[in-house]
């Protein structure tokens, strides 16, 4: 996808970026050849399977993209199956575990083999891994950071909650008595372990509020779920970086910042994909 701003005098919204261009191809770089779909300002063409190009849309708005406005299986195939894949990535930023985060009050139980962005569905996808994923590994997950200790969840006229029994507690706590930090660890438990991983997720600063102890675990953990899908960690924590590198497959980039600009710090000589623009 190639913005640019508009045309000095043709729109109000002049720091708006339009879309200049879109292109889906399958190569190592882009070539004419390559080409599936090209979209050019509101055009849009598909390739056919005797080599042409058909028509899909010419009449785009340059603020729409054609994987949001494009949604037909016969036509454009590859928009459909390459925003379908996108679709099914994963981000995790923050979860809330404040005093009055959702996590910490019972909530409508369904099933939800996928933990979502904010974490309040937390107890019915703790109770989904119980009941048709990898209910031995979150056993496992929990005895790792708090050994002896037990998860389970609490259901109240169709609401579920979080209940966690400690080793030393006389009686079980509940998620509203949780510290954010076993909270927080106990999200990350509930995201790792889907029973629908996916093709990518991505974690942005998982250590936030853990205690140090907690991020050799978290690191065990993220490393039994990249058995399944790609895992991307973001993170400012030696610690958690140091015990990441103990997992088989994982790979540390570290970024650095040159003159404003974001870069990896590669060694010299290192390989990198080469990428070209398409032209306007």
């Amino acid at each position: 996808m190639d913005l640019g701003l508009p045309v000095p005098g043709s729109s109000p919204f002049q720091l708006d970026p339009e879309i200049k261009r879109e292109c889906i191809w399958h190569a190592p770089t882009l070539r004419p050849s390559a080409l599936l779909v090209d979209r050019q300002r509101a055009v849009v063409r598909t390739r056919t399977e005797a080599g042409g190009w058909d028509i899909a849309a010419k009449n785009l708005a340059p603020f729409d993209s054609m994987m949001t406005q494009l949604a037909d299986p016969r036509r454009a195939p590859e928009i459909l199956a390459l925003r379908e894949s996108i679709r099914a990535w994963r981000f995790y930023d923050q979860f809330r575990t404040d005093p009055d985060s959702p996590t910490r009050s019972p909530q409508v139980g369904t099933h939800t083999p996928v933990l979502g962005h904010d974490g309040s569905d937390v107890a019915s996808a703790v109770e989904t891994i119980l009941a048709i994923g990898d209910r031995g590994g979150l056993a496992a997950a929990v005895e790792d950071a708090f050994p002896m200790s037990q998860l389970s969840t609490v259901e109240s006229e169709g609401r579920f909650s979080l209940a966690m029994k400690q080793h030393g507690l006389l009686r079980t706590l509940n998620a509203a008595e949780l510290s954010d930090g076993t909270l927080r660890y106990l999200l990350w438990i509930a995201a790792l372990l889907t029973p629908r991983p996916p093709e990518l997720m991505v974690l942005n600063e998982p250590e936030t509020s853990l205690h140090p102890d907690l991020l050799s675990p978290l690191a065990r953990l993220i490393g039994r779920a990249a058995r399944h899908c790609q895992v991307i960690v973001v993170t400012h924590s030696e610690k958690l970086i140091s015990a990441l590198s103990h997992e088989p497959g994982s790979h540390c980039v570290r970024l650095e910042k040159e003159f404003g600009e974001t870069r990896a710090a590669l060694p010299p000589g290192t390989d990198v994909p080469r990428w070209e623009w398409p032209s306007r």
